[in-house]
């Protein structure tokens, strides 16, 4: 099942038709309609050529909430998805962690800690967990990560847990972190969000882009006032130490929200909003978006221009250029 530019992909820009190449797809990979299994992360091992993604939030037998981690096989056809049985609670976004692991944030419960995981991308999908606080403080409910080349892991705090009720009362703003694995230490690096959300360097590593999902509540209602934004900050160094300055409005979308977010090898920045996934040069116009009905929460891109959407009850391949390439990959 393929759709083509026809339908699916909107030019806003002459510069996204480059992008796109001259046969654009979007093709259904898996669907699953008893629970949204395709929400969050989106990470491709292409050593392996299995992506790990996280669902929305549902219940489980006991009717507790969960959220479900999947790994599916892309080398079958049609692909398959099996269902991993892991220690992270309420897990959500997602990055690769050297060869064999990934990392996961996990949102935590009302008695477990939100915290970021290192996970085995192999059976028994072993899961450790690196960081759940800030000197003492608990964080609210770790949402998305990134790896910078030095090692160091930059990821998001919003209150999404405490709003929907499987997480205490917050007891730290809605931040950005920097943690260092080496030395276990860790500093708050952004603030002033409503809901931070989705986070990602350029290629070259001198801007960092976060989401701020504000316009949607905890409970699913939305406030039109409220921030649906993508901020760029500046990656200084001041003192032999990274901060992010020059905060600046980068990006609006018109859909929805900006949630996940990622960058070519050009710079282009995409992020994944209420109608598909939307794509703005790197001084933040509106080059195009591929339309998804319902959206993509989040994505990830795979090899030479594969895009991996995530839409809820649906997993979506979007084939464009072959030149066009993800920046955290580089493939």
């Amino acid at each position: 099942m393929a759709q083509t530019e026809n339908n699916a992909f909107q030019v806003h820009d002459e510069r996204f038709r480059a992008i796109l190449g001259s046969a654009p797809t979007l093709q259904l990979l898996a669907e699953n309609k008893d629970y949204p299994f395709a929400h969050e992360a989106g990470i491709y091992v292409p050593t392996t050529k299995h992506l790990f993604i996280t669902s929305n939030r549902c219940t489980d037998a006991q009717n507790q909430p969960k959220i479900q981690i999947t790994r599916v096989n892309l080398n079958d056809d049609p692909v398959t998805c099996e269902e991993i049985q892991s220690s992270i609670l309420m897990g959500n976004g997602g990055v690769n962690y050297g060869e064999d692991k990934v990392l996961i944030c996990g949102q935590g419960s009302m008695t477990q800690p939100s915290g970021l995981y290192a996970m085995s991308t192999t059976a028994p999908y072993d899961a450790t967990l690196l960081v759940s606080e800030f000197y003492g403080r608990p964080f609210n409910s770790v949402n998305d990560v990134v790896v910078h080349s030095d090692g160091s892991i930059w990821f998001t705090d919003p209150i999404y847990g405490f709003m929907q009720g499987y997480r205490p009362e917050p007891c730290l703003p809605s931040q950005a972190y920097r943690w260092n694995p080496v030395d276990g230490s860790i500093r708050a690096m952004a603030d002033g969000f409503g809901r931070p959300n989705g986070i990602c360097f350029s290629p070259d590593e001198k801007t960092v882009y976060i989401t701020d999902t504000d316009r949607v509540r905890g409970d699913g209602t939305t406030d039109d006032y409220r921030a649906a934004t993508i901020y760029a900050f500046d990656l200084s160094t001041h003192h032999g130490e990274p901060f992010l300055t020059n905060r600046r409005l980068f990006a609006m979308t018109d859909a929805g929200i900006p949630d996940g977010i990622k960058c070519d090898l050009d710079g282009n920045v995409y992020s994944g909003c209420g109608d598909g996934i939307h794509a703005w040069s790197p001084g933040g116009v509106l080059l195009g978006r591929i339309r998804i009905d319902g959206g993509a929460a989040n994505f990830c891109f795979g090899r030479e221009g594969e895009i991996f959407a995530l839409n809820e009850h649906r997993l979506w391949r979007i084939q464009l250029a072959t030149t066009t390439k993800g920046a955290l990959l580089g493939i």
